[in-house]
C-alpha cells in the first residue's frame, strides 16, 4: 500500500499544480467532458433524440451534438436550459 497515490497527487504530476495554465486547460477540458457525458445520460433517460431537445429548447441539434462529443465549451446558463 506504501505505492498508492492520491488522485491529486497523479493530477498534479501530470496536469501540473493548481492554478497553472496547464492545470486550468485539464480541468476546463473535464468539466467540459462530463457535462457532455451528463447532458447525453439525461437525454437518453427522457427518451429525446438530440433534435427532439433542440426544439424544445435555444440551442441547434449540432450545438448540442458537441457539448456531448466534448467539442465545445458550454455555458453553465445553456446547461441549465438543455437540462
Amino acid at each position: 500500500m506504501e505505492n498508492l497515490k492520491r488522485f491529486e497527487d497523479i493530477l498534479t504530476e501530470k496536469n501540473g499544480e493548481r492554478g497553472t495554465p496547464s492545470r486550468d486547460k485539464y480541468d476546463t477540458e473535464s468539466l467540459s467532458f462530463r457535462l457532455g457525458i451528463m447532458l447525453k445520460e439525461a437525454r437518453n433517460e427522457v427518451q429525446l433524440t438530440q433534435e427532439e431537445l433542440a426544439e424544445r429548447t435555444e440551442p441547434k441539434k449540432s450545438y448540442i451534438s458537441r457539448i456531448e462529443r466534448e467539442s465545445i465549451n458550454i455555458h453553465i446558463s445553456t446547461y441549465y436550459k438543455l437540462i
